[in-house]
């Protein structure tokens, strides 16, 4: 089935697969992340091409339960810490021998999933969409995210196992796309052009007020989108429907036509809305602000608001003192 150009209420474009994301992977096209289903992996789970990566939030959650033949690949290799600052990437070269050791080809299709950890219940979905975007940001060419993750495998009856697959090592060559994240200098410089929407993917109570940061509040400009509003209600690695999505994309304002940088506290969140419009909803110009508000208010000079609005509400943005 070909894809329709379909226009959204406030007119404006989008591609979209005529059955809604039924017909899988999805969206068509040479997108570097795509979305399958539960069904589509259950046929195709004894291919020798495929490759499966669990990315439970805890290792206890995948010896308990995953699918057959996903590896384990823990979130936590992607970042360390670099002279004192929590949220850089890894070096690539640690990176690489990560990926290499699940596995990984980097045009051998491989599906990512996560749950809310069986064993640990600390699962909050992110972690599908994280591992995604590193791999495509370190040259992967072929990332499935398994929609729904691991529950809905299981709400789907999927076959469940505690084996571990007898993984040959690969030999994957990282090769960074540099051009999917902005740096703190190029934010600095276009993040207030008119052509330029900057979202802040945050919970709201934290993105109008206090969180575990130094300073409250959020990055003068930024429109809160909370990226857990684009998930299903009961699982926070399902995306809710398109046409859902197509509305509260337009009431935040998300326009094609604009440059939209995706950030939050760390970047991590900002991974579901960066996916989401980059290579779901192939809109053309998308980057993702690595750093986000922990590097923000690392520089003292950098005024911060409070409040609902993104720009000055309840007082005016102020530096730190």
């Amino acid at each position: 089935m070909e894809d329709d150009k379909i226009f959204t209420p406030g007119g404006k474009e989008r591609l979209q697969a005529s059955s809604d994301r039924e017909n899988v992977p999805y969206p068509r096209g040479d997108g570097k992340v795509k979305l399958v289903t539960a069904d589509w992996l259950a046929d195709r789970l004894h291919d020798g091409n495929l490759t499966i990566v669990d990315i439970q939030p805890n290792i206890h959650d995948y010896i308990q339960e995953h699918i057959p033949g996903a590896t384990y690949l823990t979130e936590g290799v992607l970042r360390v810490s670099n002279r004192g600052f929590p949220g850089s990437y890894s070096p690539t070269a640690c990176i690489q021998e990560s990926f290499r050791r699940a596995g990984i080809e980097a045009d051998s299709p491989v599906v990512v999933y996560t749950g809310k950890g069986v064993f640990s219940s600390r699962g909050d979905g992110l972690g599908q969409t994280m591992m995604a975007y590193t791999m495509a940001k370190y040259g992967h060419n072929a990332v499935y995210i398994l929609d729904g993750g691991l529950d809905e495998w299981k709400n789907h009856g999927g076959e469940l196992s505690q084996e571990y697959p007898p993984i040959e090592p690969s030999g994957f060559t990282a090769e960074l796309r540099d051009d999917y994240a902005i740096s703190y200098e190029e934010f600095l410089r276009v993040k207030d052009n008119d052509d330029v929407i900057v979202l802040d993917a945050r919970p709201t109570k934290v993105y109008e007020g206090q969180g575990p940061w130094r300073r409250p509040g959020h990055i003068p400009g930024a429109v809160n989108l909370p990226w857990r509003s684009l998930m299903d209600d009961e699982n926070p690695a399902l995306l809710r429907p398109n046409d859902e999505l197509d509305m509260i994309l337009e009431d935040h304002g998300v326009d094609r036509s604009r440059t939209v940088i995706c950030s939050c506290g760390t970047g991590r969140e900002a991974t579901n809305e960066f996916v989401l419009l980059k290579w779901l909803y192939r809109y053309p110009d998308v980057r993702l602000y690595e750093g986000s508000f922990t590097e923000w208010v690392t520089h003292p000079e950098n005024p911060v608001v409070e409040g609902s609005e993104p720009r000055e509400a309840r007082r005016e943005a102020v530096p730190a003192r």
